[in-house]
């Protein structure tokens, strides 16, 4: 039989796992009574832990919440993920986070098992870190926790925002979710003056307190990623285009990325795709893609795409031009 030391650790150990466990269970695994169970639970509890219990057959000991963090027991790879994922925080994308991050892996790293900081070391040995060009927005974690608190209480929330114009505005709105997509975060919400639902960049906003009045969620009428993917792609977008595709909207759906643009049905064969880009090369660029899936389309406005995309293909024809003369086959008498 354990020691009671390392026996309440491996009962500590069993606590953290989320579900409830009967007395019964607890002694199996210990391999001791439910008497000593007892105990040992009311050793956790002097020691701070929050053990709850239930009675019923249904009933058994849970571990909850306390006033302040107990220490946690993690296995190999619970800990090996904890330390990867401070290390990742400890280099930027959310403001304010780094210094904690940082005393947090020391606290962490110092009484990793050797056999785990060999693990972690050579990770962190044999990866190469591309650094990035500074653009890249970075979210303060006050911000964050505000709006998702918000979300979570369902309160409504006042803030300042500036859009891509760099143009102020002041906004109240019924927060529904946020949603990180890469290095950026947005918050889906129900704008209140404008009665629609939009999409905003969190290193735009600067909350306003106290919480606004709390609210009834609304039913979000699309998926929130295909909300998020096709609204943000097409706000960037500087050039737009309309291309009339030779073929069924769900088979063009199926080979192109919501954030690509939006396809429109137009009868059982045809469609059309509202698309964009930040210059018009890079517009052509990305509707030349639809010959790649071997789909014919038509390409009528604006002038000046239609322009540049004839242009393109009068070289690509120039580029094939001398490789069909020379692979042209001779005739001897």
């Amino acid at each position: 039989m354990l020691e009671t030391s390392a026996r309440l650790l491996r009962l500590l150990s069993l606590l953290q796992t989320p579900r409830d466990w009967s007395g019964a269970d607890l002694a199996e695994r210990l391999e001791v009574s439910t008497r000593t169970v007892r105990n040992d639970i009311e050793r956790l509890r002097q020691l701070g832990y929050p053990v709850h219990a239930t009675r019923g057959t249904t009933g058994g000991y849970r571990l909850g919440a306390g006033a302040s963090l107990p220490p946690l027991l993690l296995d190999d790879e619970e800990a090996v993920a904890v330390t990867i994922g401070l290390r990742t925080a400890a280099g930027g994308g959310i403001a304010g986070v780094e210094e904690t991050s940082l005393r947090a892996l020391t606290k962490l790293e110092q009484v990793l098992p050797n056999r785990l900081r060999r693990r972690v070391n050579a990770l962190q040995a044999y990866t190469v870190v591309v650094p990035g060009d500074g653009t890249s927005p970075r979210v303060d974690a006050e911000t964050l926790t505000v709006i998702a608190a918000s979300c979570r209480d369902h309160e409504r929330l006042r803030f300042d925002y500036r859009d891509h114009n760099h143009g102020d505005s002041r906004r109240v709105v019924e927060p529904y979710r946020l949603v990180n997509w890469g290095r950026r975060w947005y918050l889906v919400a129900f704008d209140t003056d404008r009665c629609g639902w939009r999409t905003f960049r969190v290193d735009r906003i600067t909350p306003k307190t106290p919480a606004g009045p709390r609210f009834t969620p609304r039913e979000l009428p699309q998926d929130l990623t295909d909300r998020v993917t096709r609204g943000v792609s097409a706000a960037a977008w500087r050039f737009r285009a309309s291309v009339t595709v030779h073929a069924p909207a769900e088979f063009l759906s199926a080979r192109i990325p919501p954030a690509a643009g939006t396809v429109e049905a137009i009868d059982d064969t045809t469609c059309v795709l509202h698309t964009g880009a930040d210059t018009p090369e890079a517009l052509a660029v990305n509707i030349g893609q639809l010959g790649m899936h071997g789909i014919d389309f038509t390409v009528d406005d604006p002038p000046e795409l239609v322009e540049l995309l004839r242009s393109l293909a009068d070289r690509y024809l120039r580029a094939i031009a001398g490789a069909s003369r020379t692979n042209t086959p001779t005739t001897e008498g």
